[in-house]
C-alpha cells in the first residue's frame, strides 16, 4: 500500500486560513451557537465551515450534538497549531508595519453597551484620528457586558476594551477615559416613587433589588447594599431598566442612559447623595500583543481625543 498522502501537501489557500479563523473562534467561544454573534454567521454556516476543514484536513476536529461541543484530540492540535499560525502572520504584519508608512492588519475592540450617547465625543474622534491615520486596518467592534470585556480581553478574543475595571490587572494596561453618574432608581408604580428622601436604611431593605456588577458580593460601594433584598439578576442595561419599570424592583442605572431613553419622568432617582456614584471608564489592552503598532497608534488616538 501507498503512503497516505499529507491533507496540505500544496499551499495554505486565504479559505484556509478564513476555515482557521471560524474553527478558531468556535473553540473560544465554546461551541457554534456560541460563535454566532462573534462571527456574525449563521450555525449552519459555521457547521458546513468545520466540515469543509475536516474535510480538508482529514481529521475530526470536534464532537458537536447533544452532550455538546468538545474538542478531539485532533482538535486540539489543529487549535494549538492555528494559533501559532496566526500569531506568525500577526508577527509577519506587525514587522512589515515597522518598516513600512501603511499600518496593516485588523483592530478588534470591544466596548461595553450603552456607553455612548452623553460619552461617545472621545471615542468617536479618536476612530476618526485612527481611521485617517490607518486607512487600511480592518476594524471591527463587539458590544458586549462589562465584565464580557475583562474575559475576552485576557482570552485575547479582542485587542483592546472599553468599560469599568473593579480590579487591576498585572498583565493589561489602562487609560483612563471617563466617568459615568450611576444612581439608584425605582419605577413609577414602585411605592417609594412618591416618597420624599426621608426612606430610612431599614425600610429599604423591605424592597427587591436587581443585582447589577456593583452589587454583587465584594463589589459593594456602601456596606448597606450587602444587606439588600437581591432577587433579580440583570448586568445588561436594558434587563435592569425593564425589571426596574415593572415596579417590583430597585437598581442602579447610568443617568446619561435614563435620559437617553426618555424614561426621566417613568424612572426616579433615590438617595443620590447616600448610594449614587460613578463607573470610570478606561481603555485596557495586554502589554504584549502581536499587533502592537496597531494597539498603539489606536491608543494613541484615544488619550488625544480625551484630553
Amino acid at each position: 500500500m501507498g503512503r497516505k498522502k499529507a491533507a496540505l501537501s500544496g499551499q495554505l489557500a486565504d479559505m484556509d486560513l478564513r476555515l482557521l479563523r471560524v474553527f478558531k473562534t468556535v473553540v473560544e467561544c465554546g461551541g457554534f451557537t456560541a460563535a454566532e454573534i462573534q462571527l456574525n454567521l449563521a450555525n449552519s454556516t459555521i457547521s458546513n465551515y468545520i466540515s469543509d476543514l475536516e474535510k480538508r484536513l482529514d481529521m475530526r476536529l470536534c464532537e458537536r450534538g447533544r452532550a455538546g461541543f468538545s474538542l478531539t484530540e485532533q482538535g486540539q492540535t489543529v487549535y494549538n497549531a492555528t494559533l501559532e499560525l496566526i500569531s506568525a502572520i500577526d508577527q509577519f504584519k506587525n514587522t512589515i508595519n515597522q518598516s513600512h508608512h501603511r499600518i496593516l492588519g485588523d483592530l478588534h475592540l470591544g466596548f461595553a453597551e450603552h456607553m455612548l450617547g452623553a460619552h461617545n465625543s472621545g471615542i468617536v474622534k479618536a476612530l476618526d484620528r485612527f481611521s485617517q491615520l490607518a486607512p487600511d486596518v480592518n476594524i471591527s467592534i463587539s458590544i458586549m457586558s462589562s465584565d464580557e470585556v475583562i474575559s475576552t480581553l485576557l482570552n485575547n478574543q479582542i485587542d483592546i476594551g472599553i468599560t469599568v475595571t473593579h480590579q487591576s490587572y498585572p498583565e493589561l494596561t489602562s487609560l483612563h477615559l471617563f466617568d459615568e453618574e450611576m444612581l439608584l432608581y425605582c419605577g413609577q408604580s414602585h411605592p417609594l416613587f412618591i416618597r420624599e428622601d426621608n426612606i430610612s436604611a431599614e425600610e429599604l431593605r423591605q424592597y427587591r433589588f436587581v443585582e447589577s456588577p456593583r452589587l454583587m458580593p465584594g463589589r459593594e460601594i456602601h456596606p448597606e447594599m450587602k444587606l439588600w433584598n437581591k432577587q433579580a439578576k440583570a448586568h445588561h442595561q436594558e434587563a435592569r431598566a425593564t425589571l426596574i419599570l415593572s415596579g417590583h424592583y430597585l437598581g442602579f442605572l447610568p443617568r446619561h442612559l435614563v435620559s437617553n431613553w426618555g424614561l426621566d419622568n417613568d424612572l426616579r432617582p433615590l438617595l443620590i447623595e447616600q448610594y449614587g456614584y460613578s463607573n470610570q471608564f478606561k481603555a485596557i489592552w495586554r502589554n504584549r500583543q502581536k499587533n502592537q503598532l496597531i494597539i498603539q497608534r489606536f491608543t494613541e488616538c484615544l488619550s488625544e481625543s480625551t484630553i
